[in-house]
């Protein structure tokens, strides 16, 4: 749990705007840093090897006339005792012959040599040796021929320079770029937070004003400010909200409008139902003395109205719950006596296919009518629609009591097991002239949850199964 909340934190804006901040800050101190060093160590060690290249051609060019060629030992000498006020430690080199004793022409860097002795300039390398950095300057003594062109006398003068102090100057600067890149992280870590505090707290807003909005307080609203694309998302979703508000609260008048247009008109065909009811009784009472085809049409007739009175009944009890107005009535009762007398009062027994397994001592809170109500849908749409036996089965863990109503059928299509409870719905179309309404299960279902319980549909191996779930305390439901 805790490793996922941090993986869920970790994905959130706050986190992605203070990494992207630092990393941001890193990479332009680096760069800024990377820079400094390499432009100040190269005006630290062109402070040292530019005089010393500049003193060291300018000596040799003054001694110069001096010089007699090809030199021997002693002018290389004289040569290299010229150059003593030289900075840097000269000697000077003619083929095996060295002029002076500060070090050794073997000392000298090879690349040095070979760039010397092809070159016309004054060439220098940078060496570490030992840990020492160091800086070596080579020349050419050069002689002008008749023809006025320039010449290699073979003569070169080198000389080397300590470069500790250059390198420690070049050291503590690196550090100091390091730490002014290093310091700069907190800070941009601060700008960081403190940017992503000014953009999530609309986006916190808007996430608290979207959650209200989906539990249903369409009137929720926020206050748009300043004209960046927050603000212009704010507006957007308050437009969204107003329209949503609009659109809901039409959708819930039409619904309204229909619904009491339903319980007018069920309410309105009671009445004259109830008459039709008391002709169609006296017409079964006499249906054997009436002609043949005249028996017929009054038996339908018969039929068709006892259909259109389980409609409107189940009409009126359907309104009840869609306006709130659907009450229990709560009595201690043994369940295994209601679901039996619920049973027998329709008629139904073991010949029917009725198999039932009631023990008694199940007591529970709850209305009896409306499980009633439960029973007869349940039994009767396995009677209907499968095939016996229909086995009645009641049971309880001490908090619930359930009520499984199993037949032997063919069971509930697959594509209408998810809307089996939805209003009208009915297993097989063919079957749309039947006694059943499409509401019992419907209703059924109402009546479960107005206990606190619900209902559960499924299939078996062979067969169809309803399970009635009620609270052993049943309360009374709020009022909407």
């Amino acid at each position: 749990m805790k490793a996922h909340r941090l993986r869920q934190w970790l994905a959130g804006l706050r986190p992605r705007l203070v990494l992207s901040f630092a990393a941001m800050t890193l990479v332009g101190a680096a760069a800024a840093a990377g820079a400094s060093y390499v432009s100040a160590r190269t005006t630290i060690l062109s402070g040292v090897q530019d005089p010393a290249m500049t003193q060291l051609r300018d000596q040799v060019t003054v001694y110069l006339p001096q010089l007699r060629l090809p030199p021997d030992q002693a002018q290389l000498d004289r040569f290299a005792n010229n150059l003593k006020n030289l900075k840097g430690n000269p000697i000077v080199v003619y083929r095996d012959l060295t002029g002076g004793s500060n070090f050794t022409p073997q000392a000298v860097p090879a690349e040095l040599r070979r760039a010397v002795a092809a070159g016309e300039t004054v060439q220098f390398q940078r060496v570490t040796e030992e840990g020492i950095p160091m800086l070596f300057i080579g020349m050419p003594v050069l002689e002008q021929t008749a023809a006025g062109a320039t010449e290699h006398t073979g003569v070169e003068v080198y000389a080397w320079v300590w470069l500790t102090a250059q390198e420690d100057s070049i050291n503590q600067l690196a550090v100091r770029a390091w730490q002014t890149a290093a310091l700069a992280l907190p800070i941009a870590v601060a700008l960081a937070l403190l940017a992503a505090r000014q953009v999530l707290r609309p986006v916190r807003a808007l996430n608290t004003a979207a959650r209200k909005l989906g539990h249903g307080q369409l009137d929720v609203r926020l206050p748009a400010k300043g004209s960046d694309e927050l603000a212009e998302l704010v507006t957007t979703f308050n437009s969204t909200a107003a329209e949503l508000e609009r659109t809901v609260g039409s959708l819930r008048a039409m619904e309204a409008d229909a619904r009491r247009f339903v319980a007018d008109v069920s309410h309105e065909l009671r009445t004259p139902l109830a008459a039709m009811n008391a002709v169609t009784d006296v017409l079964d009472e006499d249906a054997e003395q009436l002609p043949a085809d005249t028996a017929v049409a009054a038996r339908l007739v018969s039929a068709e109205t006892r259909r259109l009175t389980r409609l409107v009944q189940d009409l009126v009890e359907i309104s009840r719950f869609d306006a709130g107005r659907a009450e229990l009535r709560l009595d201690e009762w043994d369940v295994a006596t209601a679901v039996a007398d619920s049973i027998g009062a329709r008629g139904w027994s073991a010949a029917d296919g009725i198999v039932t397994d009631l023990p008694a001592g199940i007591v529970a809170t709850l209305d009896p009518r409306r499980l009633d109500i439960v029973v007869a849908n349940l039994v009767g749409n396995a009677l209907r629609h499968g095939e016996p036996p229909v086995e009645v089965r009641l049971g309880s863990d001490g908090t619930t009591v359930t009520l499984a109503v199993t037949d032997h059928g063919p069971g509930i299509p697959a594509e209408v097991l998810p809307h089996v409870f939805d209003r009208f719905t009915k297993a097989d179309s063919s079957r749309a002239r039947s006694e059943g309404s499409g509401l019992g299960l419907s209703i059924a279902r109402e009546n479960a949850r107005l206990h606190g319980g619900d209902i559960e549909a499924g299939n078996t191996l062979d067969g169809a199964r309803f399970v009635l779930r009620l609270p052993r305390r049943a309360r009374p439901p709020e009022p909407r």
